[in-house]
């Protein structure tokens, strides 16, 4: 048996606060988030997601070295310190 699926792609919901000084009331809506906000959110995960692989490329460096040289962090810190 074949089965079809349709995949829609989710939209992020905001939920948005609103406070009104004056009456004192507290007004929170739900909605759907916007194309241009989308754009906005995937190119920051992006850019996050970057930063955080250039940071461990980083690190992974760093420890080659160490190893290279038979030093620990602790003990290059120590030397440094």
């Amino acid at each position: 048996m074949l089965e079809q699926f349709t995949f829609m792609e989710a939209k992020m919901k905001i939920t948005e606060k609103e406070f009104n000084a004056i009456t004192g009331k507290e007004t929170i809506t739900e909605r759907d988030e916007t194309t241009a906000e989308k754009k906005i959110r995937e190119t920051l995960e992006k850019e996050i997601a970057l930063a955080k692989a250039e940071a461990e490329a980083k690190e992974t460096a760093k420890a080659a070295i160490l190893d290279r040289i038979g030093l620990t962090a602790d003990e290059l810190k120590t030397i440094l310190g």
